[in-house]
């Protein structure tokens, strides 16, 4: 199936009321996008946040593929606690599109692919500061969190907006460990850092313990849990998306998650290219990372 051939419904119709953006301009900012964004969907599970009568309207999280999805979209049938769930793979062009005709504003992806599904791709850090006014809090410790894993740890991170208040920080692993063992590593590191900053970093999940302090959550990183896919948009005002970014971005004065949007991204991604271009080759195993973590501690 061709993208072209995908039949359109209603995209005139608005799903992002305070901006005026349409089914139409879904659609098209994702077809626009797909040369870049498939690398990023290829293989995985896929959930879906849809809005049928925009952002406004009730939102549906769907992990099961609707009856009345096309034979030609993709499916792969996942293991779970007591049964199984029938996810979409999307790997295609047209699959994006047909997608986004469904006012799939969302695309949240597992953190694995399909043959290795036991066995993480990435560690992921979310970095949420407690309200919108902490994106420069989230930045600052964003930059502190890299230093820890890059100059004290040998790995590598990459960062990208979540479309709303905060960022996440990927590190890319080879698929030597599962996911407990990847998460107690994360786990690990987030206490080590925030141990040094008390006062501005907390790993406590009880939002009623964390004050005003930004929390460094790592519980994205277990089996079929879900992170935003980058270049994913949000069902936000604003029409934010969840954009890779360059260290050196973050370290700039007045960054502001609004500066990444389905009207300002495409432009953005086609004149500088994708940061995150190289990150599946440099993807590195947690022995020797988990032995100087040992040491810090």
């Amino acid at each position: 199936m061709r993208a072209a051939d995908v039949r359109l419904s209603r995209p005139s119709k608005t799903l992002f009321p305070d901006d005026g953006l349409t089914k139409g301009d879904l659609v098209a900012y994702y077809e626009r996008m797909a040369p870049c964004l498939l690398g990023y969907l290829r293989g995985r599970p896929l959930v879906m946040g849809r809005y049928p009568d925009g952002i406004d309207g009730e939102g549906i999280v769907q992990k099961n593929v609707p009856r009345h999805f096309p034979g030609w979209v993709r499916r792969a049938e996942i293991g779970k606690q007591h049964g199984t769930v029938t996810h979409v793979i999307c790997d295609t062009e047209a699959t994006l599109v047909y997608l986004a005709n469904q006012a799939s504003i969302e695309l949240h992806v597992f953190l694995s692919r399909l043959g290795a599904l036991e066995a993480p791709e990435a560690i992921v850090f979310d970095l949420d500061p407690p309200d919108p006014s902490g994106f420069g809090d989230a930045c600052r410790n964003a930059l502190r969190l890299r230093g820890l894993l890059e100059d004290e740890l040998g790995l590598v991170a990459y960062v990208k907006t979540t479309g709303g208040k905060g960022l996440h920080v990927h590190v890319p692993l080879r698929t030597d460990d599962d996911f407990g063992s990847v998460r107690g590593f994360a786990r690990e590191a987030a206490d080590l850092l925030a141990g040094r900053y008390p006062d501005e970093l907390t790993t406590e999940q009880r939002i009623d313990q964390r004050g005003r302090r930004l929390y460094l959550d790592v519980m994205r990183n277990a089996y079929a849990q879900t992170v935003i896919v980058p270049y994913g948009v949000r069902a936000r005002p604003g029409a934010p998306v969840a954009t890779p970014m360059q260290w050196e971005e973050v370290e700039k004065d007045g960054l502001s998650p609004g500066d990444f949007t389905i009207g300002t991204v495409p432009g953005r991604q086609e004149r500088e290219g994708d940061p995150w271009k190289d990150m599946a080759r440099r993807g590195r195993g947690l022995s020797a990372p988990r032995r100087a973590l040992a040491r810090l501690h």
